[in-house]
């Protein structure tokens, strides 16, 4: 039976972690190898793609952390919650939802919204 929190709770987990060995074993553990991922930014297929894409937030957002808000639901082979953005102590500029479909106890498939972003100047 699926937990949707503790499902949502190692997705951020993969995406916070910063050792590149640590981050593959998770997305071994946690992802089917060729799971998908798309939101308004980016399309990805494979842990290898995956990998990089979570890389690249990293680097493109020094110092930022992800953070569940809310709680996590989920019916039969999905999982729906929200997340925060943002360096610790202040108000996150960045939040969104994602869905994942769950295959086997993997996630399979990823549908990121973002629900807000800082506005150009």
């Amino acid at each position: 039976m699926l937990d949707p929190k503790q499902i949502a709770e190692r997705y951020i987990a993969t995406w916070n972690e910063t050792d590149a060995r640590k981050r593959s074993a998770l997305l071994q553990d946690n992802w089917n190898g060729d799971a998908s991922y798309v939101d308004p930014m980016a399309k990805v297929v494979g842990r290898d793609d995956i990998d990089g894409l979570i890389g690249g937030v990293q680097q493109r957002f020094p110092g930022f952390r992800f953070t569940l808000t809310g709680a996590p639901n989920g019916y039969g082979e999905y999982v729906r919650f929200s997340w925060s953005l943002g360096p610790a102590g202040v108000e996150a500029p960045i939040e969104g939802s994602d869905v994942l479909q769950i295959d086997d106890g993997r996630i399979a498939r990823v549908i990121g919204f973002l629900d807000k972003i800082p506005q150009a100047a």
